[in-house]
């Protein structure tokens, strides 16, 4: 650690953080999570406890007079087999809202991912540490967001001024369930996730509980949403379940029934928008499961592909368009009695149009691009005047 700051260290707690559900107390440090330990204790999916752990969304918030900022970590960085390294996830500094910088934190512990084996291999590292300085002396509001793709321990907050906590400013609060699209994908940086952007165009706060690989109507996240406080709430379901081919027709409704039935144990009048899938070509008719194709993996390229028969959709297997149209018809009889339920649908976001002009680069994921597009719209149809989360409306 440099000493050329008279460094003041602040404990990293619960009320410097916003996005995160649960913080979990490690050896050196503090784990933010996306999913409280009741919920853990419940999930026994490796890919979801990876993706939870990944603080999409979190960012340590705080009122300074400080100059210099100093954020030690320790990350988990993954590793594909057979393919280049992955870029080094990012923190985004805001000052008063506006962007001012960026940095990484070297080290950190490795997670070997063997795609075609199914297995993760886990090695232990040092942590690391980024500095931002230069900043004005001045009392200013400072937001720190976390990689949206790295699991990020946090060990230590130093400042070379005191720190407060960050007032209150009397934003609502969104809370959004969704997929890998949700939780990042391959967005630039934190901030430029889709619901990062749309949540600063609508001038809300974001709690992220988009899951790569985790959107299947699990009974412990609508549970969390329940409990979790909120003024606005979406949930945006399809791709994961047909990736998965978790399940048929016949359980897919009733399970969308329950999980909003669980929300709305905990928020009866809040805005509730239940988002279909953007268009994703290789399962708008086709289910089921879906593979990776690593013919390309050496170039850093992984694509993906429908393995499932159309022809099986008359069985009940689910695809994006099946989903769609349940979606709507399930939203369409429930408003009938739930004059704050709304539904949207996802081609609205991301139709024909983007795919053929900012095409999925592996088939299943939007770009930063899109990323951008997508949060654009969002904002620009759902908190408008007269969208479903307008001010006048919660």
């Amino acid at each position: 650690m440099s000493t050329e700051h008279k460094w003041i260290t602040t404990p990293i707690t619960a009320e410097l953080l916003r996005g995160a559900l649960d913080l979990e107390r490690t050896e050196h440090g503090v784990l933010p999570h996306r999913l409280p330990a009741r919920a853990r204790a419940q999930n026994t999916d490796g890919q979801l406890a990876m993706a939870e752990a990944q603080p999409s969304g979190v960012r340590l918030v705080f009122r300074t007079r400080a100059t210099a900022i100093e954020l030690e970590a320790r990350r988990t960085q993954r590793i594909y087999v057979g393919a280049p390294p992955r870029p080094d996830g990012l923190y985004d500094l805001l000052v008063d809202g506006v962007p001012a910088g960026q940095a990484s934190v070297p080290g950190g512990d490795t997670l070997t991912v063997d795609m075609a084996a199914g297995t993760m291999e886990r090695e232990s590292g040092p942590s690391g540490s980024l500095r931002f300085d230069g900043l004005s002396d001045a009392v200013k509001d400072i937001e720190i967001w976390l990689p949206h793709n790295e699991a990020t321990e946090l060990l230590a907050l130093r400042t070379d001024a005191p720190v407060e906590g960050a007032p209150d400013h009397g934003r609502r609060v969104w809370l959004h369930h969704g997929s890998s699209i949700s939780h990042g994908s391959d967005a630039a940086s934190p901030t430029t996730t889709w619901p990062a952007l749309a949540a600063s165009l609508g001038g809300v706060e974001l709690i992220n509980m988009g899951f790569g690989g985790g959107a299947l109507l699990d009974p412990f996240t609508a549970r969390a949403m329940r409990d979790t406080p909120a003024d606005l709430i979406s949930v945006k379901f399809g791709i994961n379940i047909v990736n998965a081919d978790l399940m048929r027709l016949r359980a897919f409704a009733p399970a969308v029934h329950g999980f909003l039935d669980t929300i709305r144990e905990g928020h009866p009048t809040a805005p509730l928008l239940v988002i279909s899938s953007i268009l994703c070509p290789i399962h708008e008719d086709t289910p089921g499961p879906c593979a990776p194709d690593f013919s390309d993996i050496s170039e850093g390229k992984i694509r993906f592909r429908a393995v499932g028969d159309p022809a099986e959709r008359a069985a009940g297997k689910l695809t994006l368009g099946v989903i769609r149209d349940e979606l709507s018809r399930i939203v369409k009889q429930r408003a009938a009695t739930d004059a704050n339920l709304h539904y949207l649908d996802g081609r609205d976001l991301y139709g024909e149009e983007d795919f053929a002009e900012l095409p999925l680069p592996d088939a299943l994921h939007p770009d930063a691009a899109a990323h951008r597009r997508i949060g654009e719209r969002f904002a620009a149809q759902v908190f408008a005047s007269d969208g479903p989360f307008a001010a006048e409306r919660s």
